[in-house]
């Protein structure tokens, strides 16, 4: 099995919020996860509250393999987790 960290959309229309999930990666985007690592709302006020990780959990997966999708690289790499910081 591929695992890929990636989001999967919740919210309503026009009001987007995310979960990042590790999951196969044959899965559609909303369905179901092996695990829930966080959340991100792109629409908070405060750029550091966007992102809310389990930074162990996130280092974890990438440290058995899981491959971050390019939206959540990015991420990671602009609030200091996971591969960009040296965790993994």
């Amino acid at each position: 099995m591929s695992v890929r960290i990636r989001l999967k959309r919740t919210g309503r229309r026009h009001r987007p919020s995310y979960r990042v999930a590790a999951m196969d990666k044959r899965r559609a985007r909303d369905s179901r996860v092996i695990e829930e690592l966080g959340l991100y709302d792109p629409l908070a006020p405060n750029e550091a509250q966007q992102l809310n990780v389990n930074r162990e959990r996130i280092a974890y997966w990438l440290s058995v393999g899981a491959q971050p999708s390019d939206t959540i690289r990015q991420l990671l790499a602009k609030h200091g987790v996971g591969e960009g910081s040296g965790q993994a």
